[in-house]
């Protein structure tokens, strides 16, 4: 028998918050990001729930591919561009919108001479000092790309460094300075933007966390109004008990020590599935959908939960690690990171099911 670990992908739930967004941004198209193979949640399983969005945006020319090769019809956008001509043969081939950051890309696609003009999203850097072009020098780069032959139609992008945690506005001015005599259409808004800060929806928003039903900022609280729901569930079960007295301690290093008697469970679920090993003691958790907490150091392959509020609790109760009842981003911020790597970080090891 496998461990019983299992992750669980709700593609109703992505269709849901597809809605979601449209609700948010109801004059704009919409790009769902799939970077990092849907935020970890598998692009092949996740792809029937996106039916709905414009366009498909993602970052490994693979994926595209991929994207491509299930049957999507609508736009494809590499959100870093290409970064040699065997790039741009494929970017033509599959008929794939490219960003580009920088004059090198941009001579890229014209050395290539591909027989049919490659749209581009002309990134401008107004604030996030990444990737694109300064606001001064904006104009004259897409005076040169709007001439450059195997370069098609032209929409202007950028993106914002703040908007999960402040305005936008700073940006927003830049952006619009530099392009006010630009013609062709805009795209702005992650996550963060299209949910918080209409003024920057524009033509195209990009979707990313939260078509996951994850929190831009990182705090679930943040998005508990927006009604968001959790594409994936990570599941396990109870395979040990153990009942400890006051003093005792819990797993390696010592690191949890009992104030008194307790019945401490241990769940199939560690590190090398991709939960993380730095949460903290007390990070939520649910047994037969009771919530408790995390007790002791997280260790390769388990980790040890306090079942004082599940008397019942016993092996082969069920545990909820993050999903619709413990929320991955209070997991992430007992655990000092954010939900986005968590989904990133489930491991190969564990078996996925589409729900």
């Amino acid at each position: 028998m496998p461990r019983p670990i299992k992750a669980y992908i709700h593609t109703d739930a992505v269709r849901h918050n597809l809605d979601v967004v449209r609700s948010k941004a109801t004059k704009s198209c919409v790009w769902a990001v799939v970077k990092a193979n849907a935020y970890g949640h598998g692009i092949e399983h996740i792809y029937p729930a996106l039916e709905a969005a414009d366009g498909i945006a993602l970052l490994d020319l693979d994926e595209a591919v991929r994207v491509r090769e299930l049957g999507w019809k609508k736009p494809v956008l590499l959100l870093e561009g290409v970064f040699t001509d065997g790039d741009v043969k494929t970017a033509e081939e599959f008929g794939l919108t490219v960003a580009v950051h920088c004059d090198e890309q941009r001579e890229l696609i014209v050395a290539a001479r591909p027989k049919r003009p490659i749209d581009i999203y002309l990134k401008m850097n107004s604030g996030m000092n990444r990737l694109g072009f300064t606001p001064g020098d904006y104009p004259a780069a897409w005076e040169r790309a709007s001439t450059a032959a195997g370069i098609g139609n032209i929409t202007l992008m950028s993106h914002f460094a703040s908007a999960d945690e402040d305005s936008v506005d700073w940006q927003l001015e830049r952006f619009d300075e530099a392009t006010r005599d630009i013609p062709g259409p805009r795209s702005l808004s992650n996550s963060a933007a299209t949910v918080w800060h209409p003024q920057a929806h524009r033509d195209w928003v990009r979707p990313g966390i939260v078509l996951y039903g994850g929190s831009p900022s990182g705090l679930s609280k943040d998005i508990k109004t927006i009604h968001l729901q959790a594409s994936m569930t990570l599941r396990s079960e109870i395979i040990g008990v153990q009942s400890i007295s006051a003093g005792d301690t819990v797993g390696y290093a010592r690191a949890y020590e009992a104030e008194g008697d307790m019945r401490i469970g241990v769940v199939a679920c560690g590190y090398a599935d991709g939960y993380p090993r730095h949460a903290r003691t007390g990070t939520p958790i649910s047994v037969d959908g009771i919530m408790t907490r995390t007790v002791g150091r997280v260790s390769m392959d388990m980790l040890t939960v306090d079942l004082t509020p599940c008397p019942d609790a016993k092996i082969g109760s069920t545990v909820e690690l993050w999903g619709e009842q413990v929320k991955i981003d209070d997991v992430a911020s007992s655990s000092g990171t954010i939900g986005y790597e968590l989904m990133c970080a489930l491991a190969r090891r564990v078996p996925v099911t589409v729900a």
